[in-house]
């Protein structure tokens, strides 16, 4: 079959649940929209993920969306695209320089936000905290930190005693996690920036005996967290919806290229007497 249009779909990783579900939307709205999609996998490495896009730049598609393994890393990609003339949308993670047309994802401080205000409501306001950050650099860390530890601060007795990467990796959150648990025996609840360092918090918070003494919250929802937080073993995870934006990628850079404009709608409000 031909068609009219090739989206080109560089992801950060497919070894994770939430962009596998991200790459499923936008492969769904693709057979909707009737184009053409190329879909590469950066395995969380961001020279890979540059050789992919100059990939791309070569097989000239007409757009190409980006979820960067790194914000600044990837603006050396997205520059080589502008000049190319190849449009780009980023989506979950932003990139910090090129030309972007637009931007998707969640609201990332708010999710943060969200985090810490649960954490404080289970503690009573008081206990202390570790939080998993994940690949520095990357906007998704620095939104849901900063959003974590801005509310934070709105509870003196809630102390924030370390904060480690795991690079929003499993094996790497279990290893951060041991690790935690020695150098500060008295840890009360546990942030992690996402769901997969949370699942590898919770098996080392396991081994030491600890299961249900330390609150754990993540953040993306993937099935395995739902079903920790389900048998609880998981405090709370922030839910995002990876498939919308996956979605909603496809269906704006279809709607860029037909009309060189894109439609953000505002919702509407009834005003009565």
């Amino acid at each position: 079959m031909a068609f009219s249009i090739k989206i080109g779909l560089s992801l950060s990783t497919l070894n994770n649940p939430f962009f596998v579900e991200l790459r499923n939307g936008a492969l769904q709205e693709a057979v909707n929209q009737g184009v053409d999609i190329v879909v590469v996998d950066a395995q969380d490495k961001s020279y890979k993920q540059l050789n992919d896009i100059e990939d791309l730049v070569q097989q000239r598609v007409d757009l190409i969306i980006i979820n960067p393994t790194d914000s600044d890393a990837i603006v050396a990609a997205v520059e080589e695209a502008n000049d190319a003339g190849i449009p780009v949308i980023t989506v979950d993670r932003a990139a910090n320089g090129g030309k972007v047309i637009l931007h998707i994802a969640s609201d990332n401080v708010a999710g943060g936000a969200m985090a810490a205000k649960y954490i404080a409501e289970l503690l009573n306001g008081k206990g202390n905290v570790v939080e998993l950050e994940g690949i520095p650099g990357t906007s998704a860390a620095r939104d849901r930190g900063k959003g974590f530890e801005n509310e934070l601060k709105k509870y003196p007795n809630l102390k924030l005693i370390a904060k480690q990467t795991a690079n929003f990796n499993r094996a790497e959150g279990l290893t951060v996690m041991e690790n935690l648990l020695q150098a500060y025996p008295d840890i009360d609840a546990v942030f992690a920036q996402n769901d997969e360092m949370a699942l590898g918090a919770i098996e080392a918070i396991k081994s030491e005996g600890k299961l249900g003494k330390i609150v754990v919250v993540g953040f993306d929802a993937i099935p395995d967290a739902i079903a920790a937080v389900k048998n609880g073993e998981m405090a709370a995870t922030v839910a995002q919806q990876p498939s919308l934006m996956g979605e909603l990628a496809v269906r704006k850079a279809v709607e860029y290229l037909e009309t060189k404009t894109i439609y953000i709608p505002v919702n509407l409000k009834l005003v009565v007497k």
